[in-house]
C-alpha cells in the first residue's frame, strides 16, 4: 500500500510540473517517515552525511574553471589552433570546430559551457565561411556533448559517486568513445562540406598559434596526467584547474576583466546552489532504498521480464536517452544510475563500460528533439529559432547513435587503458 501512496505522490508532482528537487525530496521524505518508521530529525542527519564527501568540491570547481576559461581566451586560442593545422582541409574548419570541442571538453568537463565557449567563437566564422547554418548549428549543439564525454566530466563524477565506481577509471574509459564520436563527426564534417573553399596551409600561422595557445594546451596535459598518475585526486585536479586558469588569464593573457570574473562566481554559485540540494535528497533517499533491498527487488523483477544481456541493454538505451531528453542530465543521473547500475551488474556488464554507455545515451538525448537542453541553451546563446535547431541537429543525432551502438557492442573500446 505505501509503495502506491509513494508512485501516485511521484505521478501528480510530475503531472503537476514540479521541479525535479521537490519530487525527489517529497519522495526522500515519505520513504523516511512513513516507509522506514524512521523519525524527522534524522531526515536532516543523513542528508548532510550524504554530502559529506570531498570529491563534491570537484563538480563546482571544475564548472567554475571552465567558466574562467569560456570568459577568458584559452578557448579563442584554442580554436586558432585547431583552425591553423585543419583550415586548409575540405571541410577543414568544420573540423577545426570539433577538435576545438574536443580540446576545450578535456578542460572544462560540461555540456554546455563547452558549447557555449566554442561556439560563440566558431558559429560566425563557419558562416563567415560558407558553411550552411543548419549544419554550423548542429555540429555545435552535437559536438558540445563531447565535453562530457571527454575526461574530466562533470557527469562521470556524479556517476562514480552516486555508484561507487571509480571516478578516475571512467575518466579512462571516456576517452576511447568521446575520440570516436570526434572521429566521426569530423569525417561527416569532412564529406558534407567538401566544395567549401579553403585556405592555403601556413606554416606560421601554425606557430604563432602554437606560441599564443601553449599555456592552454598544456592544462589538459597537466590535469589529466596528475589525475592518471597518482600525482593529485579528481578534487585536487579541480583545483589546480582553477588555480591555472586564473593565473593564465589574469597575469599571462590579461584577456579577462574583474567584472566577468565576478559574473562566472555567481554563475558558479547559482549552479552549485541548484545541484547540492538535489545532490543530499538523492543520495540519502538511495542510501534508504539499499537498505530496503529496493535496488535487490528491482533487480528480481527485471529478469522475470528481461531474458538476455541484448534486451537489457535495448531497454537501458531506451530509459537513457528518454530520461536525456526530458530531465537535466545531472537529474538524470542522481535518479537513474542508482536504480540502473545493479541491473547491468547482475546481467555482467562491467560497471566501467556500463557508466559510459549510461553518459554516452544522456548525451545524446541532451541535443535530441523536442525537449533537449542543449537546444534550448543554443536557441538562446545563437538567436535562432527551435524548430530550425531541432531540424538542423537530426543528422547528428545519427551519427553519435551510431557511435553509441558501436560503444556498446565493442566495450574494449572503453576498457582498453584500465586493463
Amino acid at each position: 500500500m505505501s509503495g502506491i501512496i509513494l508512485t501516485g505522490l511521484i505521478l501528480v508532482l510530475i503531472f503537476l510540473r514540479q521541479p525535479i528537487v521537490l519530487i525527489v525530496g517529497a519522495a526522500l521524505a515519505y520513504v523516511h517517515v512513513f516507509m522506514t518508521a524512521s523519525r524527522p530529525e534524522f531526515l536532516i542527519q543523513d542528508m548532510w552525511i550524504a554530502v559529506d564527501r570531498e570529491v563534491l568540491l570537484s563538480i563546482p570547481l571544475f564548472v567554475f574553471a571552465g567558466l574562467i576559461m569560456a570568459r577568458g581566451s584559452i578557448a579563442k586560442r584554442l580554436t586558432r589552433i585547431m583552425t591553423s593545422l585543419t583550415g586548409s582541409f575540405p571541410g577543414g574548419l568544420a573540423v577545426a570546430t570539433v577538435l576545438s570541442l574536443t580540446a576545450f571538453g578535456a578542460i572544462c568537463g560540461a555540456s554546455a559551457v563547452t558549447m557555449l565557449a566554442i561556439g560563440t567563437i566558431m558559429y560566425p566564422a563557419l558562416l563567415a565561411n560558407g558553411y550552411p547554418k543548419s549544419f554550423s548549428l548542429g555540429l555545435l549543439c552535437a559536438g558540445g556533448t563531447l565535453g562530457v564525454i571527454i575526461p574530466p566530466s562533470l557527469l562521470m563524477i556524479l556517476y562514480g559517486i552516486m555508484t561507487e565506481v571509480s571516478i578516475t577509471k571512467l575518466f579512462l574509459a571516456g576517452w576511447g568513445p568521446g575520440l570516436l564520436l570526434a572521429g566521426l563527426l569530423s569525417i561527416y564534417s569532412v564529406l558534407v562540406n567538401w566544395r567549401i573553399e579553403t585556405k592555403p596551409f601556413s606554416g606560421r600561422e601554425v606557430a604563432e598559434a602554437l606560441k599564443s595557445g601553449i599555456w592552454a594546451l598544456l592544462m589538459p596535459v597537466i590535469l589529466l596526467g596528475g589525475i592518471y598518475t597518482g600525482w593529485f585526486t579528481v578534487t585536487e585536479a579541480a583545483a589546480v584547474s582553477v588555480v591555472y586558469a586564473i593565473v593564465i588569464e589574469f597575469l599571462v593573457h590579461r584577456e579577462l576583466t574583474l567584472r566577468a570574473f565576478g559574473d562566472v562566481v555567481m554563475e558558479t554559485i547559482k549552479l552549485q546552489g541548484s545541484l547540492m540540494p538535489l545532490l543530499a535528497i538523492a543520495i540519502s533517499l538511495n542510501n534508504i532504498l539499499d537498505l530496503e533491498g529496493v535496488p535487490q527487488a528491482l533487480v528480481a523483477f527485471m529478469k522475470g521480464y528481461i531474458d538476455s544481456k541484448f534486451s537489457l541493454l535495448v531497454v537501458t538505451n531506451l530509459v537513457l536517452l528518454i530520461a536525456g531528453a526530458l530531465m537535466d542530465e545531472s537529474s538524470a543521473i542522481i535518479v537513474l544510475a542508482p536504480l540502473l547500475a545493479p541491473l547491468g551488474q547482475s546481467y555482467g556488464f562491467n560497471d566501467v563500460h556500463f557508466g559510459i554507455i549510461t553518459i554516452v545515451n544522456l548525451q545524446i538525448g541532451y541535443v535530441a528533439p523536442p525537449v533537449a537542453l542543449n537546444l534550448i541553451v543554443a536557441m538562446v546563446a545563437f538567436k535562432e529559432q527551435f524548430g530550425f535547431i531541432c531540424r538542423s541537429v537530426i543528422p547528428f543525432v545519427g551519427i553519435m547513435l551510431i557511435g553509441l551502438v558501436i560503444t556498446c557492442v565493442f566495450p574494449e573500446l572503453s576498457l582498453f587503458l584500465i586493463k
